[in-house]
């Protein structure tokens, strides 16, 4: 797959007509996520559409932020999802998960499998604790960017 300029004008059109807020696509190692940014609070006002590569963070929706601001703030490190996807905490719907709250990880422990365009991705750890938080539930759909779960 070519990621053109004019390929990528033909799919932030697609996004405009048929009002959606993010498509992404993958082939073998390329991938593109193109977004549409989104105003916090303003009303009757058109967003630009944008294209971003995949790294580029997800914007979090305002309700997203206040709930955030409610918590107190965790001490850890955030694992957090490198793809748009569905979280599954286990292998298999009848295995134990990789970990619980509790559950001491090494550097490069798998900790849950994120699902994108029917393909297992294992997330594993980049640091060595104890999990503290496990911010998803088993199914939920993640975004780029979320947070997962905290080690300390």
């Amino acid at each position: 797959m070519d990621f053109k300029p004019e390929y990528i004008e033909k799919l932030a059109k697609i996004i405009k007509d048929n009002s959606l807020t993010e498509i992404s696509l993958e082939d073998g190692e390329q991938a593109i996520t193109i977004r549409k940014d989104l105003p916090e609070v303003v009303v009757g006002a058109s967003a630009p559409v944008a294209a971003a590569p995949v790294q580029a963070p997800a914007a979090q929706p305002a309700a997203a932020k206040a709930e955030e601001s409610a918590e107190p703030e965790i001490q850890g490190k955030a694992i957090t999802s490198p793809m748009v996807g569905t979280f599954y905490s286990a292998s298999a719907p009848d295995a134990a998960p990789f970990v619980e709250i509790g559950s001491e990880v090494a550097v490069g422990d798998v900790v849950c499998i994120i699902e994108a365009m029917k393909l297992m991705n294992e997330i594993k750890s980049e640091q060595a604790g104890k999990i503290i938080k496990i911010c998803v539930k088993n199914g939920d759909p993640v975004e780029f960017g979320q947070v997962l779960m905290y080690v300390e």
